[in-house]
């Protein structure tokens, strides 16, 4: 039984998902955040359930707390400035730095060892009808853009991160590996270039998604079985991914990784040094660009919600979203 929780009988309070460390809770007593200087309350309108926070249910990261990270929601106050943003639909970077190391005072938050990161590691996210994140880290949503566009900035940057990473040319052969949601959006996006795309996936209707798309798709058991590509992108979701990785990539070609997960796996990596590849961790991205994509609809993310749940109906939203078949599903603060 969940003890009682230490926040109720606050004035400010909210409901939330809270994440015990091993059960899931739906919370209608949970202390509403308040934001610090030049910071904002956003108020979340819609919000995503994402492949980490499914590995988090399975205790990726030892995190406890409110978890989500995918978000458009509305500024109801600021401290400190900015307060043209009140009233104004936002969404937000996920990454909170210390402010003083080597690496946030080089703009690059994102890897300071003390950064805390919205509802994957020590701050309470998106799965709650209030949130805080720092005005730095918030971007106004084109007006153009509907909340079920919107709430998906987050995860489209993340896509947008491999091409800042990696010359992708267009005479390049990229495999995309992995028909969940990153992988969809890593192939929509690198399908932009003019490039040749394929996406490998074990489940039908996702593959078809990215036909809708004239993405170019393969069954992973029909990969060949040799290294054909130039540039492999590993969205798996699996601890095995970067092997099969390593297997259709060519030699000096490059893989990049977007896989977090729970599960702790050896990997072998003698093939990339035997085959000179170049093997590129990718994480969070930037927003603009997927800001554009999402306004002027050149990638389509509304194909990709198989549900929407109103709040009150979140375990049920996250029962859904486990099952193989499901792309996208979200959580609806509006109802």
């Amino acid at each position: 039984m969940l003890p009682l929780c230490p926040y109720a009988n606050l004035v400010d309070e909210m409901r939330a998902l809270f994440f015990d460390s091993v059960v899931l809770h739906l919370l209608d007593t949970y202390r509403q955040p308040q934001p610090d200087e030049n910071e904002a309350l956003i108020r979340v309108l819609m919000a995503g359930i994402c492949g980490t926070d499914m590995e988090i249910m399975k205790g990726y990261k030892g995190f406890n707390g409110v978890p989500g990270h995918e978000f458009v929601g509305v500024v109801e106050k600021v401290t400190g400035g900015y307060s043209n943003l009140v009233g104004k639909r936002v969404v937000g970077e996920i990454n909170l730095g210390c402010g003083v190391c080597d690496y946030c005072l080089r703009d690059n938050e994102k890897h300071c060892p003390e950064r805390a990161t919205l509802g994957i590691s020590d701050k309470d996210g998106a799965f709650a009808e209030y949130l805080t994140l720092p005005l730095k880290n918030l971007w106004e949503v084109p007006k153009g853009v509907a909340d079920e566009q919107a709430v998906f900035t987050e995860p489209l940057a993340a896509a947008f991160e491999i091409v800042e990473q990696v010359h992708v040319r267009p005479t390049d052969k990229v495999l995309v590996l992995g028909d969940g949601k990153l992988g969809l959006l890593a192939s929509f996006v690198l399908a932009q270039w003019g490039t040749d795309v394929t996406l490998a996936g074990r489940h039908e209707a996702k593959l078809a998604l990215a036909r809708q798309q004239r993405i170019k798709t393969k069954r992973a058991e029909e990969l060949p079985k040799k290294k054909a590509y130039d540039v492999v992108v590993e969205a798996t979701g699996s601890a095995h991914g970067i092997a099969l990785a390593l297997d259709m990539v060519k030699p000096r070609g490059v893989i990049v990784v977007k896989s977090t997960v729970a599960e702790g796996k050896g990997i072998d990596l003698t093939p990339a040094v035997i085959s000179e590849v170049t093997v590129v961790g990718s994480r969070c991205g930037p927003f603009p660009p997927a800001l554009e994509a999402l306004e002027s609809n050149r990638i389509d993310v509304r194909s990709l919600v198989s549900a929407v749940y109103p709040f009150r109906e979140a375990l049920k939203a996250f029962e859904k979203a486990s099952e193989k078949e499901v792309v996208k599903v979200l959580l609806d603060f509006r109802t």
